[in-house]
C-alpha cells in the first residue's frame, strides 16, 4: 500500500509540476500585454491519514494560481490620448453592451480606441464606462454609467458671456455741447438721426447657435469734467427692437478721477441679465437671449478704461466666445475627463471615467480579454472618481505594462522542471521496487 501511494504521490506531483509550467508559459506569452497582472503557483500539501494516527500515508501535492492582480505594473508613455493607465488602486468599468445592459467587467488596460460609432472600446470589443456630463460638466446621474459615447457632440458653439475692454479715453478731447439723450448715439450707429460718437470700437460676439454678431462701445465726451457719456449698441437688424430701441443694449455714464482712473461706472442694461446686460435677438434668428457680463474695469484702477491726456487708444477688446466648431480630437486628462476638442480652439468634457476599488482585488476572477469578474474573495466594488477615496490617479497618454519578470519566469521554469523530473523519478524508483516484490514470489 505504501509503495502504491508513493507512486500516487509521484503523479499529484508530476500535475501540480504542469500545472505551475502552464502558469508560467501564461506569463512569458502575456509579458507584452498592457496591464497584464502574472499568476504564480502555490503548492498546498495533502495529507491522507486521520488525526492521531501513528501510520504514515502518503497525501501529495497540490498546486493553485494565484493572481498578483493587486501590483502595479510599470508605465510606459504612449502616442494615442485616449490612452490612460492606473497609479494606484482601482480598476476601469467596461461592458459587452454599448446599452450597458451586458455583462461588466474591470480591468487595468487602459488601451482605449473609438469604434466607427463613436465608442470608446478596449480592443477586445468592451466598452468603456463612465458618468455622462452635462454641458456645464456636472454628471447627469451619478447612480448610472453608460458607455462613452464622444459622437453625442459633432460641433460646438461656445456663446458669449462676457465682453471687457481696456482704452485710454483722451482727456483733451473736446466736450459736445449740444443736447444728448440716451440712445442717440445708438441711432447714429444703425444709419439714423442721432449723436455721433466720439469714439467707438466693435467687438464680435456669438449667441447660442454660433452666429456672429457685431457690439459696438460708444463713448461721448460730456460736458462735465471727468464725465463720458457710453453706450453699447448691437446692429438693430439682429435683435428685438421692441425691448432693444436702435439696437441700443446698455447706457449709462463713466466718471474718472483726477489721476486718470475709473471712479464710477453707472452703465445699465435695458434689459438685466443674469450678472449683467441681457440681449434679445430678433425671433426670425433662433437665438436664445445673451447675458453678457460688461467689463470697463475696477473703480480706482486703470485696467479698463482710463482717461489721460493722450490720444485715445484701445489695449484690448475681448470676449469669451465661439463660433460652430467641429470635433477634430478626443483626449482623457489626469482627472478621468473625456474631452472634446474642436476646431475652434473650444474644448468640452464629454464624460468623467469611474474607477470601481474594491476589498481584496487579488480575489477578482480573472476572464478571457484581460478583464476580471468580482468574486465572493474580492468583495463588493465601489465607484469612485480618480484620485478620490483611494482610488488611483491616472496617467494620460500612459498604459499600464505587465508586472511579468522574465528573468524570474524563467528561473521558476527551471525549478519546476527539475521539480517535475524528480516526482518522475519517484515514480520510477517506486516502480521498480514493485518489481523486486514481484519477483520474490518466483
Amino acid at each position: 500500500m505504501t509503495l502504491f501511494g508513493s507512486l500516487f504521490t509521484g503523479v499529484t506531483g508530476l500535475a501540480a509540476q504542469s500545472r505551475s509550467m502552464s502558469i508560467i508559459s501564461d506569463n512569458v506569452a502575456n509579458v507584452n500585454t498592457t496591464a497584464y497582472k502574472l499568476a504564480e503557483a502555490q503548492f498546498s500539501s495533502m495529507v491522507a491519514r486521520e488525526a492521531g494516527s501513528k501510520v504514515y500515508r502518503p497525501g501529495g501535492v497540490y498546486s493553485h494560481a494565484f493572481y498578483t492582480i493587486g501590483s502595479q505594473g510599470l508605465i510606459q508613455s504612449s502616442n494615442s490620448t485616449t490612452d490612460v493607465a492606473i497609479v494606484g488602486q482601482g480598476f476601469f468599468v467596461v461592458n459587452t453592451e454599448t446599452d450597458g445592459r451586458g455583462q461588466t467587467y474591470f480591468t487595468r488596460a487602459g488601451d482605449f480606441s473609438t469604434d466607427a460609432s463613436g465608442n470608446l472600446r478596449m480592443p477586445n470589443g468592451y466598452f468603456l464606462q463612465g458618468w455622462r456630463l452635462d454641458p456645464t460638466g456636472a454628471p447627469v446621474d451619478v447612480n448610472r454609467l453608460e458607455t462613452v459615447n464622444v459622437s453625442i457632440v459633432n460641433g460646438v458653439a461656445l456663446p458669449t458671456s462676457a465682453v471687457s475692454i481696456g482704452a485710454n479715453l483722451d482727456a483733451d478731447q473736446v466736450a459736445f455741447a449740444g443736447p444728448y439723450t440716451p440712445g442717440d448715439m445708438a441711432a447714429a450707429l444703425n444709419g439714423g438721426t442721432g449723436v455721433e460718437p466720439h469714439f467707438s470700437r466693435t467687438v464680435r460676439i456669438f449667441d447660442s447657435l454660433g452666429r456672429p454678431h457685431d457690439l459696438t462701445f460708444a463713448f461721448l465726451k460730456d460736458p462735465t469734467a471727468n464725465v463720458w457719456n457710453v453706450e453699447v449698441v448691437a446692429d438693430a437688424a439682429e435683435v428685438d427692437t421692441t425691448v432693444h430701441p436702435d439696437g441700443r443694449v446698455a447706457s449709462g455714464q463713466i466718471t474718472f478721477a483726477g489721476d486718470g482712473t475709473l471712479a464710477a461706472n453707472s452703465l445699465v442694461a435695458l434689459v438685466p441679465g443674469l450678472q449683467g446686460a441681457q440681449i434679445q435677438w430678433a425671433a426670425a434668428s433662433g437665438a436664445d437671449p445673451s447675458d453678457i457680463v460688461i467689463d470697463l474695469g475696477d473703480l480706482g484702477t486703470t485696467n479698463g478704461l482710463a482717461q489721460f491726456a493722450s490720444p485715445t487708444s484701445v489695449a484690448f477688446v475681448s470676449q469669451n466666445g465661439a463660433g460652430v466648431g467641429t470635433l477634430v480630437s478626443v483626449s482623457i486628462d489626469e482627472q478621468g475627463y473625456v474631452i472634446a476638442s474642436f476646431d475652434n480652439g473650444k474644448q468640452r468634457r464629454l464624460y468623467r471615467l469611474a474607477l470601481a476599488t474594491f476589498p481584496n482585488p487579488s480575489g477578482l476572477d480573472p476572464r478571457t480579454g484581460n478583464v476580471y469578474a468580482p468574486s465572493d474573495q474580492s468583495g463588493e466594488f465601489m465607484l469612485r472618481a480618480p484620485g478620490e477615496g483611494g482610488a488611483g490617479r491616472l496617467t494620460p497618454s500612459a498604459l499600464e505594462t505587465s508586472n511579468v519578470d522574465l528573468a524570474d519566469e524563467f528561473t521558476k521554469m527551471i525549478v519546476t522542471q527539475r521539480a517535475y523530473s524528480a516526482n518522475a523519478r519517484v515514480i520510477s524508483t517506486a516502480d521498480e521496487m514493485l518489481d523486486e516484490l514481484i519477483r520474490l514470489r518466483r
